[in-house]
């Protein structure tokens, strides 16, 4: 029987008692099941209902979050009180839109599994048709996929984390072409309510984004609207650094404004100044968009809440 060089080498390295240094980076299996739930929920912190379709319940959906590499086992239950199919589509997977992604009458459910196999940060959507109004009506969340290798001084690890997600806010509910032709949209949702993070213009709202001074804090953004594009800003601050798609490998430094796309996701770094007490607000600078509803406060305090932006703290509801 031959022996490879490779072989030979670690048998010889065991020979001498000295122990072999490997790095494995083991995957593993993330079960995941949404219900999609077609229910009313908030619109503004005033309590507006409106007659939302959701996975789980909540507009967002809840966030995926693996490794990359990890294999996603995932489920989607349609119950049979809904009206309508719905689908998942996740933009982090690589399968087949007629198989995985097709979509599933109430009283079914769809099973699939795939494999995450790129780091960063990806929307998922209902892709039902029309599949406008299934996106516009509040089916759409983030999958986040950290990569295999952890932080580096490319990837810092950050202080604070958080997750925003901007939508449209179509009043009328049951009219799709509106949607599809961009008309009458009367708000821009962040996770599902218009200033949802606001009190200095909104004065119901009761929720900010907080971190200390000198904190890196990180973003990750879905552009979850229909038709229009999304001018990231943050004001009285810079992005320390952008990561496209959420990737590493993808960085910009030093950026005050970055365009994301329709359905693309990606991930934001701030640093406010370490000697005093700030504030940002993080806005789409359309202004049609940020005087409609996408305005977000990030507080940078001294006694900022420890548990703020941290574990399954990053989706503040």
């Amino acid at each position: 029987m031959k022996i490879s060089k490779r072989k030979m080498a670690a048998l010889a390295v065991l020979s001498m008692g000295l122990p072999m240094m490997t790095t494995t980076v083991l995957a593993k299996t993330v079960h995941v099941t949404f219900t999609a739930k077609e229910t009313m929920t908030e619109i503004d912190n005033k309590g507006t209902q409106y007659p939302s379709w959701t996975f789980d319940g909540g507009v967002p959906g809840k966030v995926v979050r693996v490794t990359q590499g990890d294999v996603v086992d995932f489920e989607l239950i349609n119950p049979k009180e809904n009206k309508n199919s719905h689908s998942i589509d996740f933009h982090a997977a690589e399968v087949d839109v007629l198989d995985e992604f097709a979509p599933v009458k109430p009283g079914n459910t769809k099973h699939f599994k795939f494999v995450a196999k790129r780091a960063g940060t990806y929307m998922y959507h209902c892709g039902a048709p029309t599949m406008a109004q299934h996106i516009a009506r509040g089916m759409y969340g983030l999958i986040l996929v950290d990569p295999k290798e952890g932080y580096s001084k490319a990837f810092p690890k950050p202080d604070r984390e958080y997750v925003l997600v901007q939508g449209q806010y179509f009043p009328n509910a049951e009219d799709k072409d509106a949607m599809i032709e961009n008309r009458g949209w009367a708000g821009a949702l962040i996770n599902g309510k218009m200033f949802n993070y606001d009190p200095v213009h909104d004065p119901d709202a009761t929720k900010v984004l907080q971190a200390k001074p000198g904190e890196r804090v990180r973003i990750y953004f879905v552009n979850a609207n229909i038709n229009m594009p999304v001018a990231f800003h943050p004001i009285a601050g810079i992005w320390d650094r952008v990561y496209i798609n959420g990737n590493p490998k993808n960085v910009l430094y030093d950026v005050q404004t970055y365009n994301v796309a329709v359905a693309e996701a990606d991930a934001f770094d701030i640093v406010s100044p370490a000697d005093r007490a700030t504030n940002n607000a993080i806005v789409d600078h359309t202004m049609s968009a940020a005087l409609r509803g996408a305005i977000t406060v990030l507080m940078n305090k001294p006694d900022a809440d420890p548990n703020a932006g941290k574990g399954d703290n990053i989706l503040v509801r």
